[in-house]
């Protein structure tokens, strides 16, 4: 099932459950999926690599909104963004940990036997590659510096 089948069938849910920001979450990925069809000027299907992309994009939007709500005092705006947060999180495959991130990065410098900060975008390149959308960028650069230095 693809994942504006998938995105559909829970804003159905939502809309009975009169679930309002699930609802808002979901249209938000519902908009972001449609603009980046749109975007490049075909009505075809998105590739999933691009849909894990969007979600991820728009998981650290409102994670970002969250840090800012949270650094302000304003826990009435904070606490829905950490529940789309939740209900985006659902079509995400399961997130490495950084263990698995770490063990995953240490391997592709063994295998490239890459050395040095200058090495860091070879690395990068090739663990985004592996890991795909199941850890942050964030997270593998934090890593890949961490075992280059």
């Amino acid at each position: 099932m693809s994942l504006s089948t998938q995105i559909m069938d829970s804003m159905k849910e939502a809309m009975r459950a009169k679930d309002t920001v699930a609802l808002e979450a979901l249209r938000a990925i519902k908009s972001e999926i449609l603009l980046a069809q749109t975007a490049s000027g075909s009505k075809e299907e998105i590739s999933e690599a691009d849909e894990i992309k969007i979600l991820q994009k728009l998981v650290k939007m409102r994670k970002d909104s969250y840090e800012i709500f949270t650094a302000q005092n304003r826990a009435d705006l904070a606490e829905p963004e950490l529940a789309q947060i939740a209900v985006i999180e659902k079509f995400l495959p399961a997130q490495l940990s950084e263990a698995e991130v770490e063990a995953i990065v240490a391997k592709i410098i063994a295998e490239t036997d890459a050395s040095g900060i200058a090495a860091m975008g070879k690395v990068m390149g090739l663990a985004s590659a592996q890991i795909g959308g199941q850890a942050e960028g964030k997270t593998i650069s934090t890593i890949v510096k961490k075992l280059l230095v």
